[in-house]
């Protein structure tokens, strides 16, 4: 079998229909099989999902599909973990049953797959409805190869969009499965975070493969900031921060010290300074750490950007300043992933 197409499912009977009518419609050369996990739920998606394994079996495409014995949802991540398990195919291709994916989705990333057995693999995507999340569609979109390493930091979570995956099954086994302590939880980032501390590489087909839907009960919106935040700092300090004697922090604003303040004590010990373009800040010169134990409390000096020493780590927001900020960045002619990282 080359591709298992692993499909978790809760309460998604408004979208199957369209989610499997797309994979139906599939035009690939080798052999794929369906492997569904029915996460409890507690709509019609099961009797929905029983109609279209009688259609799909009928052309011949194997369908594995599962129902949960447990009274209450387990969560995105285990329900992709039992419906791993019990696919055979080679390849495993990642589907949320609320997206759609193109007709040569399967054959787009087989053959990319060929070619990197250790990468986890996407595509451009568009949404629905058209033009919801333009900012963060921008960026996962137009990402450049080295990017995709240098920016894991961010809010935007992987830099390959969790619903485009597509990777060889030594892939996931490397990393070992996905977490599985349920609601709130981003399993996609700690996956992703753990595929690179396994060397694990990034690649994207430059196409469009999949429609990503956006709505109010999408899974993402019950993922925590805070547990968001707490990952993407710690692979920061142990990834970058741990390597530096000391840094600037791009941003002396409420990002900026909160960043600051969310440090280890020795990371905080070794910021230079912080740097910005608003004038009011930098009138003030410095940022006591008011909250600290220490006595006297930590100040840091507050200097215009254009006079910041590097590394820094970069708090401001990507896209929100009409290009401004990013022609400042680029005036001072440093090199991202060695000067400087994004964390905002």
């Amino acid at each position: 079998m080359d591709i298992s197409i692993i499909l978790p499912v809760y309460n998604a009977e408004k979208w199957l229909d369209e989610c499997l009518t797309s994979v139906y419609h599939q035009e690939f050369d080798g052999n794929y099989e369906i492997s569904i996990f029915n996460d409890a739920s507690t709509d019609n998606s099961m009797h929905i999902l029983k109609n279209w394994k009688n259609k799909f079996e009928s052309i011949g495409i194997d369908v594995i599909l599962t129902n949960s014995q447990l009274k209450s949802a387990k969560g995105v991540g285990y329900a992709r973990n039992r419906a791993i398990e019990k696919s055979k195919g080679e390849f495993l291709c990642f589907l949320d049953a609320d997206d759609t994916v193109r007709i040569d989705r399967l054959q787009k990333q087989f053959v990319a797959g060929q070619s990197d057995r250790n990468a986890i693999i996407g595509s451009r995507f568009s949404r629905d409805p058209e033009g919801s999340t333009a900012r963060y569609s921008r960026w996962a979109n137009n990402i450049k190869d080295a990017e995709l390493y240098t920016q894991i930091y961010t809010s935007h979570g992987p830099t390959v969009l969790m619903p485009t995956w597509f990777c060889h099954r030594d892939v996931y086994k490397n990393v070992g499965g996905f977490n599985e302590d349920g609601k709130g939880v981003p399993e996609d980032l700690i996956f992703f975070y753990q595929h690179l501390e396994q060397r694990g590489r990034l690649h994207k087909v430059d196409e469009d493969l999949l429609m990503y839907r956006y709505h109010s009960d999408a899974t993402s919106f019950s993922v925590l900031e805070e547990s968001i935040w707490r990952l993407r700092l710690t692979k920061l300090e142990s990834d970058v921060l741990k390597y530096w004697d000391s840094f600037t922090i791009w941003s002396a604003g409420k990002q900026g010290r909160r960043f600051y303040r969310s440090l280890t004590s020795e990371n905080r010990k070794k910021v230079r300074a912080f740097c910005d373009v608003d004038g009011k800040k930098i009138f003030k010169a410095k940022y006591t750490f008011e909250e600290s134990l220490e006595t006297p409390k930590p100040t840091v000096p507050i200097i215009h950007y254009t006079t910041a020493i590097p590394p820094l780590i970069i708090c401001v927001k990507l896209d929100l300043t009409n290009g401004s900020f990013e022609a400042n960045l680029r005036s001072l002619n440093l090199k991202e992933g060695v000067d400087y990282f994004h964390f905002g």
